[in-house]
């Protein structure tokens, strides 16, 4: 067995150059720990923050990455088989322990989810994440009704996507923001019914749609744009922070009375693989198999691209979900 892989390492916080492409020992599962070699892994902006040294947690070096997708190569416990196919995210990978950016990757047994399908690695490789993010949104942070209205506070981004297509499948009347005029035609092929481009203040435009607010609505730009969120959201309903597309995180001077409308909810969401059930999974691939959804690829990349990647994801060009193929 060869003893060594590819992989991503980040020695050092810095800029996207920081990103090199080594070869390293290949890691070896113990008995509560699943090795999987990897097909596809997605990017995501907690990436770019771990990688500028911004993140709350991790250490250096490191072999970045929050998720992966692709077959078991290792269960030494015997949870699952060799060459299921797999997904994994989140539970400190890339940070606390070396992440997807890799050929192969070790995770905890307990952070694997199972599923079967014939889409191709770079389709299946854009879910884990930001499925378990849109899914957990809607149905934690929004708890979201079929046929409700939901405004998404950053719709272009790959999770924003994600939850127009899960909100449609519900029947849901969907308003999606975008600073850009241009990006109307990627809302809409979503499904999104009213693309608002976004010039910091929507919420008079949200209530000439729906009079008394949405239902509920998921801040994915960040607290720079979340107080006129607040206000696009009828008494009883809820908005979810889930995003800062903005990197702004906090609120200097927070004055609840001022910021949070009568009877307006305000809840965050942050999940684990544990968040994302299986069966949301597997019907969610079935649907995209049977052209009943989408999943919104932005563009895929080598493993040698890696930092023209991170280029792309900080520019706001990557259209999409970006997926790299090792």
């Amino acid at each position: 067995m060869n003893d060594s892989m590819r992989a991503v390492v980040v020695e050092a916080p810095g800029g996207p150059e920081v990103l090199a492409v080594r070869t390293v020992p290949r890691p070896r599962a113990s008995n509560d720990q699943v090795l999987i070699r990897v097909k596809a892994f997605g990017l995501n902006r907690s990436e770019l923050h771990f990688r500028k040294g911004l993140a709350y947690s991790g250490s250096f070096p490191r072999i970045p990455g929050i998720e992966a997708t692709g077959v078991v190569e290792e269960a030494p416990g015997g949870q699952f088989l060799p060459g299921q196919q797999v997904m994994t995210m989140m539970g400190g990978m890339g940070r606390e322990f070396d992440g997807g950016y890799a050929e192969f990757v070790r995770v905890p047994a307990a952070q694997v989810i199972p599923f079967r399908s014939e889409l191709p690695w770079e389709v299946v490789g854009a879910v884990p994440e930001m499925l378990q993010t849109a899914y957990g949104s809607l149905a934690i942070g929004v708890r979201a009704g079929d046929g409700d209205s939901l405004l998404i506070r950053g719709g272009t981004s790959s999770v924003g996507l994600a939850l127009a297509v899960l909100a449609k499948q519900r029947g849901m009347q969907v308003l999606s923001t975008t600073r850009s005029e241009s990006r109307r035609p990627l809302l809409e092929s979503v499904g999104v019914d009213h693309v608002l481009v976004d010039d910091g203040e929507i919420s008079e435009r949200v209530r000439d749609i729906v009079p008394d607010g949405v239902d509920g609505a998921v801040e994915l730009v960040g607290v720079n744009v979340m107080r006129d969120t607040l206000r696009s959201v009828r008494s009883g309903g809820v908005v979810c922070f889930t995003g800062m597309l903005s990197d702004q995180w906090t609120i200097p001077d927070f004055y609840p009375m001022d910021w949070l409308p009568n009877g307006v909810r305000l809840t965050s969401y942050s999940g684990e693989a544990a968040d994302l059930p299986p069966r949301v999974l597997q019907d969610f691939l079935d649907a995209v198999a049977a052209g009943e959804a989408r999943i919104p690829i932005g563009r895929t990349y080598a493993m040698d691209d890696i930092a023209q990647a991170h280029h792309d994801l900080e520019a706001n060009v990557v259209g999409g979900k970006g997926v790299v193929l090792p």
